[in-house]
């Protein structure tokens, strides 16, 4: 099962660092992504839903998956892994390399900044992206993906964190999933992805190991019992 490869370079901004500097050129938009409108009624694309693995996806990298889906359209789609943790490095690591401290100038994030980094997927591995709740916002830098949900992939979001000002819920992933157009429909069709509405309790729960069953449960389906059959929700 080929999950793209090659990055979306039209939707994800590429760069050096990370994290943008907000008012760069790769800011203006943090994905570019070319989002579908909903005028007209409920539409087949998938931004702003739980895309599951099936239990019998081949694809060690996606296997037990529940991935957020950020943008989907005619184009392709994009989303963040939201249940694998990055296994080597952490958050205050990850503010280190980037110069951030806190508002008293420490370096020093250990005690302060308590928040996981995790592995958005497979493409870009070095691009940095934080899907929080919509109480934070920066006009220009922040994209809303469905009530509730944004994301922000600027370096001015990891600031207001480390600062004690931002969102009140968060998920920082590095790299992303990506599909190109009609790739992703293809792999829904043979048996290899479920979908359904996101639970927000699920999306932002630190307890990485249960999410996949949860996001299961909220589908209605126990995967021990699951035969390969395609369906959603």
């Amino acid at each position: 099962m080929a999950h793209n490869s090659r990055p979306l370079d039209r939707w994800v901004m590429m760069g050096a660092s990370p994290f943008q500097e907000q008012g760069t050129n790769a800011s203006l938009n943090p994905m570019a992504v070319r989002r579908k409108t909903r005028r007209g009624g409920k539409t087949n694309y998938l931004d702003g839903q739980f895309l599951v693995a099936m239990p019998v996806m081949t694809d060690k990298r996606f296997a037990r998956s529940v991935i957020y889906m950020c943008a989907h359209s005619a184009d392709g789609a994009m989303g963040l892994i939201v249940n694998q943790r990055a296994p080597h490095i952490s958050f205050p690591q990850l503010l280190g390399q980037l110069s951030i401290t806190t508002d008293n100038g420490s370096h020093d994030l250990t005690e302060i900044v308590d928040m996981d980094v995790h592995v958005g997927g497979p493409v870009e591995t070095s691009r940095g992206f934080v899907l929080h709740s919509s109480d934070y916002f920066v006009a220009d830098s922040t994209l809303p993906i469905d009530e509730g949900v944004s994301l922000t992939a600027t370096v001015d979001i990891l600031r207001a964190i480390a600062g004690g000002k931002g969102p009140n819920r968060a998920i920082l992933a590095l790299g992303y999933a990506g599909w190109r157009p009609g790739q992703l429909e293809n792999e829904i069709q043979a048996n290899g992805w479920l979908h359904c509405p996101p639970d927000l309790d699920v999306l932002f729960d630190r307890n990485l190991d249960q999410k996949y069953e949860r996001a299961m449960s909220k589908i209605g389906i126990d995967p021990s019992h699951l035969v390969s059959e395609a369906g959603h929700a």
